[in-house]
């Protein structure tokens, strides 16, 4: 697929999920001013305004952080290659759109944690390519070697998955959401383990998925490397017998 086939698919699912995810914006906003605060005892299960203020939230959210990889591109001059950006897209659209507008949280088993091991393995890669750039710039004086490379990646995987743990934690105690899903779908508040096991399992996740990532990229840019010297001993090889035949002429 060529570079400009594939800014095409970025602009066209971009499209898609701004239009999604601000349609979704406006169908969370008047639900939660028609539904009701909370339920009497006996009356049958219905979606409250706590769950479309949490519906709201994430897709507010969901309409910035599509920015970032613009913002990476424009301001800081991090180009995040395109078929990462076309991925991220899909991602959000996944968990916001389908897990949360959707309920595919509570419907499809285990979504929440396919979308984990997605992103945590999309951060682990996210991590070789901001290395690997600064690698690459010869204003910046870095020269990492695949090991600490991978601790890198590794790190900043789990820094992000840590961060978004904490973003959960403090909406749902701000505006008593249920991001960490400590409750069920209809309320019922969760104790001891069973409490903690979304956000456990979720930490747990996105560090499976990046290990299994950041080995992987390890070995990869061990043999890149490897590669890379056996060329650059060959040109220094092929240099050296040419000026040796350069000098023997100049000789006779």
């Amino acid at each position: 697929m060529n570079n400009a086939r594939q800014r095409r698919i970025i602009k066209i699912t971009g499209i898609i999920l701004f239009i999604t995810l601000v349609a979704s914006v406006v169908y969370s906003l008047v639900r939660f001013f028609i539904a009701p605060s909370e339920l009497a005892e006996g009356e049958p299960y219905e979606k409250v305004r706590s769950d479309y203020l949490l519906m709201l939230v994430q897709c507010l959210l969901g309409v910035l952080v599509m920015m970032l990889p613009s913002f990476f591109e424009r301001r800081l001059k991090v180009v995040v290659p395109n078929v990462m950006v076309i991925m991220y897209f899909a991602f959000l659209y996944c968990a916001i759109y389908l897990g949360e507008i959707h309920n595919f949280y509570y419907v499809i088993p285990y979504w929440d944690t396919v979308l984990h091991a997605f992103s945590g393995g999309m951060l682990g890669a996210l991590g070789f390519i901001f290395v690997d750039i600064l690698n690459k710039d010869k204003k910046v004086r870095v020269s990492l070697t695949p090991f600490f490379i991978a601790v890198f990646a590794f790190s900043f995987a789990l820094a992000v998955g840590a961060l978004w743990e904490i973003y959960e934690f403090s909406f749902d105690a701000l505006l008593g959401l249920n991001l960490q899903k400590h409750s069920t779908e209809t309320g019922v508040a969760l104790v001891g383990t069973e409490a903690l096991r979304d956000t456990m399992s979720d930490i747990i996740v996105d560090a499976i998925s990046a290990l299994v990532v950041v080995v992987v990229g390890y070995f990869t840019e061990k043999k890149n490397r490897r590669e890379s010297s056996a060329v650059d001993l060959m040109e220094k090889n092929k240099y050296s017998e040419d000026r040796g035949t350069v000098g023997s002429r100049e000789a006779s």
